[in-house]
């Protein structure tokens, strides 16, 4: 509830007021994992365009930052900890709600287990241990319990899951930030391993490269961007909850532009752009090999930022399938024991070890198939993304669609801008949708049924999903009784709150 209201959630409820603002931004920051995102884009990035590398982190940022402020606002009427499925549901109606929550839930399952490998699989190779690290048994067992153990903690309470995030954040950002130095240093004194190039501000152009290369570059980076909205499925755990979570939301993704931006000049300028073009295949294993040459012994230093980031991923990416299930629930629009809250720690601990249970299923059953199989469901995740996102922008507009003229304000920021990163990110869904078509685009290079994996696993998953909400209408049509709603103009102006 907002400042002033009285809280009407049950006292079994979530448990308001456990974090704070920079908490929530620090979550927000780590569910991205920034040094992972960076480590297995930069490489794909730099082979298409070149050296504008870190122009394209800047044109990927402005889709996203439209969409933090479509959560802001949506946010700001309703502090449901199920955010895209509850706004777009009181916005548009349940059938496009229940679809938001499910892409949000969905890409928790996908993504948990290879955060979790890449987070074991980095720290054995920071304390020497590579035979650890190519035994498959060892690589898994200890994913799985990198899993159990992060669940743990999110069940426990959100005050523990901030204080561990805090660390995480912290040797994270001083992992890249030195790596960052040491390289730019390198570069200027000539004293490089590789073919180094000065940097220019001419890179800071996102359309240098141009043509269909740009296009797949935007893909690339909107998607390291993902993640910041885990501050704003928070929302009823944080202080201030009307306006925090939203402000940490969008300052999340100022922050990781800083961050992508800086890193990526340095590692282009350290290695050059035919080097990172030669090892793009190697995805987040390029900073392997970088940290190795422009770090020597300290190599560690770099691969345990990549660690870090990983862990704190797999933590933090629980949180909005978890919140989100909890959300549905509690609306009757799944099974009513995903919103049993612990009366203890007062988290969802039901919806919490279910999806860490459904994530590791899938981690298991798909590592056996192949490795490329595993990074073939990542890509998979864009198109889940770009789907939530996209509605999310869209809602924004159409809740508040009667107030949207009344000032140039509400115009721009709650509704042109909502609704253009909405129809960059339509658009580049349906790019995706067009290369992962073609199987030679696939990390397997195999077909399935004539198409790339990576859209095999998206349409299977979006047709699991309305199959799922079909069931659940004939079982439990309560939920869908719900009607599209418009914004108060009290709210608009801002003289009342929810």
């Amino acid at each position: 509830m907002a400042r002033g209201s009285t809280d009407a959630r049950p006292p079994d409820g979530l448990k308001a007021d456990a974090i704070g603002f920079l908490d929530a931004m620090v979550i927000g920051l780590n569910s991205t994992s920034p040094a992972y995102s960076l480590a297995a884009a930069i490489g794909p990035v730099v082979a298409l365009v070149g050296v504008y590398a870190p122009g394209v982190m800047v044109a990927s940022f402005v889709p996203m930052l439209l969409i933090a402020s479509a959560f802001y606002y949506l946010n700001k009427v309703d502090q449901d900890c199920g955010t895209t499925f509850s706004w777009v549901t009181r916005a548009m109606g349940p059938w496009a709600g229940w679809l938001g929550g499910w892409a949000i839930a969905m890409t928790g399952v996908l993504v948990v287990g290879s955060l979790a490998d890449v987070a074991v699989t980095f720290a054995l190779l920071a304390f020497g241990l590579d035979s650890w690290a190519d035994n498959e048994f060892a690589r898994q067992s200890l994913t799985v319990l990198v899993i159990l153990v992060m669940t743990a903690v999110c069940v426990i309470g959100t005050e523990l899951s901030a204080k561990v995030q805090n660390v995480l954040i912290l040797a994270q950002v001083a992992c890249l930030l030195a790596f960052a130095v040491v390289a730019l240093y390198r570069v200027y004194a000539d004293t490089g391993t590789l073919d180094s190039v000065h940097p220019s501000l001419d890179w800071l152009n996102p359309f240098g490269a141009g043509g269909a290369s740009l296009t797949g570059a935007l893909l690339l980076g909107v998607f390291i961007y993902w993640g910041w909205e885990s501050a704003v499925n928070l929302t009823e755990e944080v202080e201030d909850s009307a306006t925090a979570p939203g402000k940490a939301a969008v300052w999340s993704t100022v922050i990781l532009l800083v961050t992508y931006v800086s890193v990526a000049v340095a590692v282009v300028a350290y290695a050059g752009t035919e080097y990172l073009a030669e090892n793009a295949a190697e995805e987040e294993f390029v900073f392997a090999l970088l940290a190795d040459e422009a770090m020597g012994n300290w190599d560690w230093v770099v691969l345990l930022a990549v660690s870090t980031s990983a862990l704190a991923s797999t933590q933090t990416t629980i949180i909005p399938a978890s919140r989100t299930a909890l959300s549905m629930a509690r609306r009757r629009a799944l099974p009513a024991h995903y919103a049993h809250i612990d009366p203890r720690f007062r988290t969802p601990d039901v919806s919490t070890w279910w999806v860490a249970g459904i994530a590791i299923a899938w981690y298991l059953v798909v590592r056996q198939i192949s490795e490329n199989a595993l990074f073939d469901s990542l890509t998979a995740l864009s198109l889940l993304i770009a789907f939530y996102y996209a509605l999310t922008g869209i809602a924004c507009a159409v809740y508040y669609r009667r107030h949207l003229t009344e000032s140039v304000h509400h115009f721009v920021l709650i509704g042109l801008g909502p609704l253009v990163g909405a129809a960059l990110l339509v658009w580049l869904l349906v790019e995706s949708i067009g290369d992962m078509a073609d199987p030679a685009n696939s990390y397997s290079g195999v077909s399935w049924f004539g198409l790339g994996p990576p859209l095999v696993i998206g349409i299977g998953i979006t047709a699991a999903g309305v199959v799922l909400m079909v069931v659940w209408r004939l079982m439990s049509p309560a939920f869908w009784s719900e009607r599209p709603q418009v914004a108060d103009p009290g709210l608009v102006h801002g003289d009342k709150e929810s």
